[in-house]
């Protein structure tokens, strides 16, 4: 009879405060449940904590990797971004032999570094991030360049305290050591969401630019964002998709509502209708905590 008596005037008690008792129960939302074996989310103001499933397991990352790709070139020093680049046969061939996702490029034309970063980011080229690679890499060969570049990937990473996360490629297509982990990727994304190029690219659902020819000429380019969530999930403002046989469908995620910004990464997804469907439960549930 006590137990009862108390019940009642904790309801009545939340109720006269203006508090219903499903409202008290909603301000808790339940933890979500995702197909995804690897998903974290954080709050990006924070850095707390708000989900994490396999959140330190390693894991196969695809074109994710292009975002510590794209974080290195923009952190070199005397950066211009409007320096021109020509684009090599190699680039061409590397994207045939590994049947990779491309930009598009054409040998012989000059393409500017923001244009590389767009052609990288957002239709997901591994040409794009090969020319990146060779241009901002050092050494007399190209295969120097790309070793020394992959090198300043895995110093960012040390740097930042990542231990759970090594590259040894320019663009995911991993040669059996490119790992991340959800919380990793989750961080890098958040640092680089830093740097105001970064931020308006990843957020670009399609751009045409025009470079320039081997013969002087101009020709548009039209790329458009593998993230499908850009423009179909509220306040959805980037960051990069990532598939593979290994690393089945990923996706590192931000969205912003408000003053609040959340950010997280799901791994290896079982395809992209379910990937899509993760991310949306815990960009739903980071907003609600």
């Amino acid at each position: 009879m006590r137990r009862a008596v108390t019940v009642a005037v904790t309801t009545a008690a939340v109720l006269a405060g203006g508090f219903s008792a499903s409202q008290a129960q909603a301000a808790t939302p339940p933890t979500p449940s995702i197909t995804a074996p690897g998903g974290f989310v954080m709050n990006n103001g924070t850095a707390a904590t708000l989900f994490g499933k396999g959140a330190d397991t390693r894991r196969p990352t695809g074109s994710t990797t292009k975002i510590m790709t794209a974080k290195v070139v923009l952190a070199q020093r005397g950066l211009n971004l409007d320096a021109k680049v020509t684009v090599q046969k190699a680039y061409s061939d590397y994207i045939v032999s590994k049947n990779a996702s491309s930009a598009r490029l054409i040998v012989g034309d000059k393409v500017t570094v923001r244009q590389l970063l767009y052609g990288l980011m957002l239709p997901s080229g591994c040409d794009a991030a090969y020319a990146l690679a060779d241009k901002f890499g050092t050494g007399t060969t190209r295969a120097a360049r790309v070793k020394s570049f992959i090198g300043k990937m895995n110093d960012e990473a040390r740097k930042m305290g990542l231990r759970n996360t090594h590259f040894d490629s320019f663009d995911g297509i991993s040669n059996g050591s490119n790992y991340s982990t959800p919380r990793d990727l989750t961080k890098i994304a958040s640092s680089a969401m830093k740097n105001t190029t970064f931020r308006s690219i990843v957020k670009t659902r399609s751009t045409t630019q025009k470079v320039t020819t081997k013969t002087g000429g101009y020709r548009n380019m039209v790329w458009t964002n593998t993230n499908k969530m850009l423009g179909t999930y509220s306040g959805m403002i980037g960051v990069k998709t990532g598939s593979g046989q290994q690393a089945k469908y990923c996706l590192v995620f931000a969205a912003t509502r408000g003053s609040k910004t959340v950010i997280g990464t799901v791994l290896a997804a079982p395809n992209e209708a379910n990937r899509t469907a993760d991310v949306k439960k815990l960009l739903d549930y980071g907003f609600a905590r």
